[in-house]
């Protein structure tokens, strides 16, 4: 059964999904954002349950407020084996630190050819903030597509460290 919930964060309101267990607790299975392509769509027969959702609503407010850098939450594991493959990848990029499209299919041994599979596998990541696909630009160090919006990846990284704030 999936269960749902909507956070408010500095970047917009966030839909949490998550799976409930045999156990009675939650995997969380999707972080998606207000307007994002591919979010998920609230179903029948789901559930609003803001309280399974307390860890993951307190670890993102930590992350937000810039005192948490990693998320140690469980998650359900979806997606191909490439995707899982460069998901993992994804994990390791630092706080505060980018890497380039091309540096991360180097990392996982993958040939220039693959470079635009790595970004549809980067692209497909259900777990937007959580594990880190903003941290991933463009070999300029330009802002390459990002699913909840290349303002909302500006934002990340300038309150991560990662590039100087934005001015408005």
């Amino acid at each position: 059964m999936n269960v749902y919930t909507d956070i408010e964060s500095p970047i917009g309101t966030l839909l949490l999904v998550g799976e409930r267990t045999p156990d009675g607790s939650v995997r969380l299975a999707s972080v998606s954002m207000d307007g994002q392509r591919s979010a998920p769509k609230i179903g029948d027969g789901w559930v609003a349950d803001a309280e399974a959702f307390a860890e993951v609503t307190r670890q993102l407010q930590e992350y937000f407020a810039g005192t948490r850098i990693e998320f140690d939450l469980a998650a359900t594991i979806t997606g191909t084996d490439f995707q899982r493959r460069v998901w993992d990848a994804l994990d390791t990029i630092p706080h505060g630190t980018t890497t380039t499209y091309g540096a991360l299919a180097a990392q996982l041994g993958l040939p220039r050819d693959r470079v635009q599979a790595l970004g549809a596998a980067i692209g497909a990541n259900p777990l937007l903030i959580v594990r880190p696909c903003h941290r991933v630009v463009g070999a300029d160090g330009s802002m390459r597509g990002y699913a909840g919006g290349v303002e909302r990846k500006q934002w990340l990284l300038a309150s991560e460290g990662a590039i100087a704030p934005l001015l408005v």
